[in-house]
């Protein structure tokens, strides 16, 4: 029989749809959400459908909530460290002896409270791709509350209840004797790196026929609570002779403090004004700036050429943009730096504003305090005080009120630096910081006031 070449043309043809049709696969997984203990380890199942190989394709797990990194990445059979989140570094690894039966499941180690969300499984080999998502939950019950009493206060006894190591966040209750609830002040709520909760509150108590107070903090969610009771003396004015002179010799040891401070603030004022024969070197490093809108919270007020944001009660309705923070008034500018860079913001008439610089990728949803830890290097003015954000907060004691702030960036040396542009004065320096990846400029007006955070162009004559 004569072949021809339409007949091979049709059987490398066919086998072709063969070849293709057998590398479609699905990923499946488990459709429950996994609730998991913190400190425990976890595996996330995730599985090929057929149970055909994995050890040549390319195995990625990402937690959602992070925009642009992984939580790892195994690829031409080997893990690729590149891009991993940090807080899973050496804490992930797959089952390399069950890839070659489809079996991608991960292990991740010592949960913590910042693992908690919703992980993608994405499998792709040369021709198909597929993925699966699974719902994490973090469970963590905390301490045993510890109440302290703080001494006499106007209206009575002040006592104060602290916990930690809470996932997720809880609430904190304060009982009298019967187990009625009472009020209290405002709960201070702290998270800690590892995404684990510190709760305290203070409350004022007046005497009863008990003094008995019960302090209890819960998580309605994981249906756990920890409490503990205080007995007060029945006779509290006999201590308040002692507790007063406590709190003279803490405050005059505060003001000796006071005093030492001022003293190595002006030294230290005196020491910056050094930094003005530098101006002209660090100006001539100024970059133009304007804001990304997409980035931008929705009460956020932006001017027409991006070179001015406010704040305003308007709860916009704008495009979900993965990037747009969402519990924070924040804008980032819109052009990234991996070099020395410069801006100035005229700050002019505002009781609130952070200012500084962001790395990315960061959790825009998160509500913490704007550390270097989390990718932000920021100096904020509120409430008549001003804070540079480091890893504990640093009080600034400034001689005079910035009207125009300053940021340059030494991307090499890991500084980020802010200036009293008008009086060429120092504020503060975060030093010893180590950079991969772009800075952007962050900007956040605040809501205590409708003026605007401008940006300057900057003249390196000036």
């Amino acid at each position: 029989m004569k072949v021809t070449q339409l007949d091979c043309l049709c059987v490398i043809l066919l086998h072709l749809l063969h070849t293709a049709g057998s590398e479609r696969f699905e990923v499946l997984g488990p459709t429950d959400v996994i609730a998991v203990v913190a400190g425990d380890d976890i595996i996330l199942p995730c599985y090929l459908k057929p149970n055909i190989s994995a050890e040549d394709m390319t195995v990625d797990w990402l937690n959602l909530d992070f925009i642009d990194d992984r939580v790892y990445r195994y690829q031409n059979h080997r893990i690729i460290q590149e891009d991993q989140i940090p807080s899973y570094r050496g804490r992930t690894s797959l089952f390399k002896e069950e890839l070659w039966r489809g079996n991608t499941s991960l292990k991740l180690t010592r949960v913590q409270g910042t693992d908690e969300g919703r992980y993608k499984c994405l499998i792709q080999s040369k021709s198909w791709y597929d993925d699966f998502t699974i719902q994490v939950l973090v469970k963590a019950v905390g301490s045993k509350p510890v109440v302290s009493i703080e001494g006499h206060r106007e209206g009575g006894m002040g006592l104060l209840c602290e916990s930690e190591g809470w996932h997720p966040e809880p609430e904190l209750l304060w009982l009298d004797s019967k187990g009625v609830h009472f009020s209290a002040r405002t709960l201070e709520t702290h998270r800690d790196f590892k995404g684990f909760y510190r709760v305290k509150q203070h409350v004022i108590v007046q005497e009863t026929d008990t003094n008995r107070f019960t302090c209890r903090v819960q998580q309605s969610r994981i249906n756990e609570k920890m409490e503990t009771e205080v007995h007060l003396p029945n006779n509290l004015t006999e201590q308040r002779d002692d507790l007063k002179k406590e709190k003279d010799d803490l405050t005059e040891k505060l003001d000796d403090h006071k005093r030492k401070l001022e003293i190595l603030t002006s030294q230290l004022d005196f020491v910056n004004t050094n930094w003005s024969p530098d101006v002209e070197t660090i100006r001539r490093h100024a970059v133009d700036l304007t804001l990304d809108p997409d980035s931008a919270h929705c009460n956020l007020i932006l001017s027409q050429d991006g070179k001015q944001v406010r704040h305003g009660k308007l709860n916009q309705v704008l495009s979900d943009y993965r990037k747009r923070y969402k519990n924070c008034s924040g804008i980032l500018g819109n052009v990234g730096f991996s070099r020395k860079f410069y801006y100035e913001v005229q700050v002019e008439g505002k009781t609130e504003w952070t200012l500084g610089v962001v790395r990315r990728p960061i959790n825009r949803n998160e509500r913490s305090r704007p550390i270097p830890y989390k990718g932000y290097w920021t100096v904020e003015l509120k409430n008549g005080e001003y804070t540079a954000h480091a890893d504990s907060p640093v009080t600034l004691s400034l001689r005079e009120k910035p009207q125009k702030v300053g940021v340059f960036v030494d991307y090499e040396k890991g500084q980020v630096s802010f200036f009293n542009v008008e009086d060429r004065s120092h504020i503060y320096s975060f030093t010893g910081s180590k950079f991969s990846k772009k800075l952007y400029p962050f900007f956040n007006p605040g809501g205590s006031d409708s003026v605007s955070l401008v940006i300057c162009p900057v003249d390196a004559t000036d």
